[in-house]
């Protein structure tokens, strides 16, 4: 077996054989990247696809800014804080996200990018939170259409064991940083997710939409196998 390559910039590896080594193609995380920086990996890895596709991750704005001004067919995805670049793998299966508030809403978005990037499709339903719980049950046939369930939610971070007690699918729980106080900047949603009630649950870090889209988009690309 042959080693994997890798580009280097001085300042960063590439590893420029992930996606065919893992599916999960390699990803520039822009955070304590300056812009300059972000876009020379964009570009290194365009350049190593063959000019197919890159993205990034926690991008701000400048960030964002200068992607566009190198590539003005970028996507940007603001909400998310993603940029894309090229044309991303056609989309195979469906994973279903859900958030409990709409505060959820950019962990929920860098989810939904990461499956994009990773070819897999989704579909996003917000603020199905437990305080109302008849809106999760009304979107129950919703799970049992899915390859895969993502579940964001901040607060108390029951939503993951409601949704897990209502589908054979498996869940992937993502904690927020959102809640008061004791909710402990999402220590509290991580807590509950990780001792939850209903078998089936996967969780991942706080806030880290980008590990429950690359988990969720595996999960997918078995099923399709």
């Amino acid at each position: 077996m042959d080693a994997p390559r890798t580009v280097d910039l001085g300042f960063a590896r590439l590893d420029v054989d992930r996606a065919a080594r893992t599916g999960t193609p390699e990803v520039v995380y822009a955070a304590g990247k300056t812009p300059d920086q972000t876009v020379a990996c964009l570009a290194a890895l365009l350049e190593a696809d063959g000019g197919g596709f890159a993205w990034a991750t926690r991008v701000d704005a400048p960030t964002a800014a200068a992607a566009r001004a190198r590539w003005p067919g970028a996507v940007v995805d603001e909400e998310a804080r993603c940029v894309l670049v090229g044309t991303p793998p056609d989309p195979v299966g469906t994973v279903l996200v859900l958030t409990a508030g709409t505060s959820d809403g950019p962990v929920a978005a860098e989810v939904a990018a990461t499956l994009a990037a990773c070819g897999v499709g989704c579909r996003r339903v917000d603020d199905v939170g437990v305080a109302g719980v008849h809106r999760v049950l009304a979107v129950a046939p919703d799970l049992a259409a899915a390859d895969a369930v993502v579940v964001v939610a901040g607060m108390d971070g029951a939503l993951p064991s409601v949704v897990a007690g209502l589908t054979d699918r498996l869940v992937v729980a993502v904690p927020t940083s959102v809640g008061y106080g004791a909710a402990f900047d999402g220590l509290a949603a991580l807590l509950t997710m990780l001792t939850a009630c209903a078998p089936g649950v996967l969780v991942v870090n706080i806030d880290n939409g980008f590990g429950a889209g690359v988990a969720a988009a595996r999960i997918v690309r078995s099923v399709q196998r």
